[in-house]
């Protein structure tokens, strides 16, 4: 059974949920009431405005966080019908599972839009964006993956903001699997929406979205959404108002994020939890390398969130071996892509580097 975490059976080597910290699930064993100052102002307001100086180093005003019931792909789904007026058309920018995503919620919302898409193993061509944004000038939104965890691929997003700023275009960015493990400048690149959720590299539990947000921007969005449980503006407002969530919110997880926000800050804040990430990515890879077990994409395409390998030969059977690790303490991810047969394996969560080790250890066990 594994050693480290003994009140846990296994860590979740996965892109989330993932494993959290002792004090992020104790926060977790109190009642709040929703209609209370100590919940609404100490808590969620005290969320948003720690969110804020997340994405915004230089202290900026002009951005504000809104935090909505569900998995990431609400909030992406809320952000998009929010955004687009009746008359927008919207870019979908596509190299993995979470973009074409955007493409289903787009269809399902009736939206505008095009899609440019590239395979799974290709970043998104900053030139290609930018040609296409001069060709169809009837886009007025443009929506993009930071970190796909289909793969693991990292796309560009310095110089894809580039051109979309450069093009007068509304940016969209899920940002869920990078927001809080990487340095996110979000006024800097001109990000007018980025969405991530409490349990990715922030570290708390699942339950609710976030987006932060460019007041001006959502200012004009009123009347737009296509939803009514999911209408960012509103959820705005009344937040802004009161404090309140438009309906009821997961006070558990809530109150486990606020801990979880202080863990980064104690760990040194988004540098310092990266720089771990990172280096858990960094024995993983070189460790799997010398068993076999290569990397499925380029290190200049990958990020420090997940990283997929491919199988390390024909009569790899990754049922059995997911099993076989499970018992070790430690749960992988299946691959999601169609041109290679692959697995996943998370960096991110309450892990550590002498924990990437172990795991080696185990998968070297098997071999």
């Amino acid at each position: 059974m594994y050693d480290y975490i003994p009140d846990n059976p296994y860590l979740l080597l996965t892109p989330g949920p993932l494993s959290t910290s002792k004090g992020v699930r104790n926060a977790m064993l109190r009642d709040w009431c929703t209609w209370d100052a100590d919940y609404n102002e100490d808590i969620v307001q005290n969320i948003r405005r720690r969110l804020v100086q997340l994405a915004c180093p230089q202290q900026s005003d002009d951005y504000t966080a809104v935090l909505m019931q569900g998995s990431g792909s609400f909030g992406v789904e809320a952000t998009l019908g929010t955004a687009l007026p009746q008359d927008g058309k919207l870019l979908i920018l596509t190299n993995g599972a979470y973009g074409q995503r955007m493409v289903s919620m787009a269809k399902a919302l009736r939206l505008n839009y095009v899609v440019l898409s590239y395979s799974e193993i290709e970043a998104l061509k900053p030139e290609e964006v930018a040609a296409l944004l001069a060709q169809d000038s009837d886009i007025s939104h443009v929506a993009l993956v930071h970190c796909e965890t289909t793969t693991g691929m990292l796309n560009p997003i310095e110089a894809l903001s580039r051109v979309i700023k450069a093009a007068d275009k509304i940016l969209i960015v899920d940002a869920m699997s990078s927001f809080g493990g990487i340095p996110i400048d979000v006024p800097a690149l001109g990000i007018d929406y980025l969405v991530s959720s409490s349990n990715k590299c922030i570290q708390g539990t699942p339950g609710f979205s976030f987006v932060i947000a460019k007041h001006q921007v959502l200012a004009d969005c009123g009347g737009n959404a296509r939803s009514h449980s999911l209408d960012l503006y509103d959820q705005w407002k009344e937040m802004d108002a009161t404090g309140k969530w438009r309906f009821t919110s997961p006070t558990h997880i809530v109150r486990a994020f606020l801990q979880a926000l202080d863990e980064l800050d104690a760990e040194g804040g988004i540098y310092e939890r990266g720089k771990r990430y990172r280096e858990n990515h960094r024995i993983l890879v070189s460790g799997m390398d010398v068993l076999g077990i290569k990397a499925l994409l380029p290190q200049e395409l990958q990020s420090p969130i997940i990283t997929s390998f491919l199988y390390p030969g024909e009569n790899f059977n990754f049922p059995a071996f997911y099993q076989r690790m499970k018992t070790q303490g430690f749960v992988l991810y299946p691959g999601k892509i169609s041109q290679a047969p692959t697995f996943r394996v998370g960096n991110i969560g309450e892990v550590y580097p002498v924990d990437m080790e172990a795991l080696l250890r185990a998968v070297a066990k098997y071999l």
